[in-house]
């Protein structure tokens, strides 16, 4: 069975088995991580961020266009910069934005309202008269 989303060796990123978004649809950007660590830190371009024009793309359908930009916005970001290598950041970056487009294109299974049952009521009204007691308890006490 397959894992998705899933980087593909092409540098496509397939987010559910029908949809794969081409690699020139994700802009890259690097910078600096900066934080402690020193120069290595401080001069190597070893954050990455990725970049997907949700509604420019040619990979997804309106349907799927209007569930990320409702979820998401228009433009979906993901950088990651936990790594020391640039190559890997990339890597890290682009699969948190599969994972991003995966749980906003995720099908929405609608709330069903249910009842409290017999239980939750009554332990809802022990709560509130041991509370009630509780706070009894911390009263002056009556001078009669």
């Amino acid at each position: 069975m397959a894992r998705f989303p899933r980087l593909n060796d092409d540098g496509s990123l397939t987010i559910r088995s029908r949809l794969t978004i081409p690699s020139d649809e994700i802009l890259l950007r690097v910078a600096t991580s900066g934080g402690p660590g020193g120069q290595h830190a401080n001069r190597a371009l070893t954050r990455v961020v990725a970049s997907f024009h949700a509604l420019d793309s040619s990979a997804l359908s309106d349907l799927d266009k209007q569930r990320v930009a409702d979820e998401l916005g228009p433009v979906v970001r993901s950088s990651a910069s936990r790594f020391r290598s640039q190559g890997q950041n990339r890597t890290a970056a682009i699969e948190q934005l599969g994972a991003k487009l995966a749980s906003a294109l995720a099908p929405r299974t609608p709330r069903r309202a249910t009842r409290p049952t017999k239980g939750a009521k009554i332990r809802r009204v022990d709560d509130k008269k041991a509370r009630g007691r509780l706070k009894e308890q911390r009263r002056r006490p009556r001078e009669d």
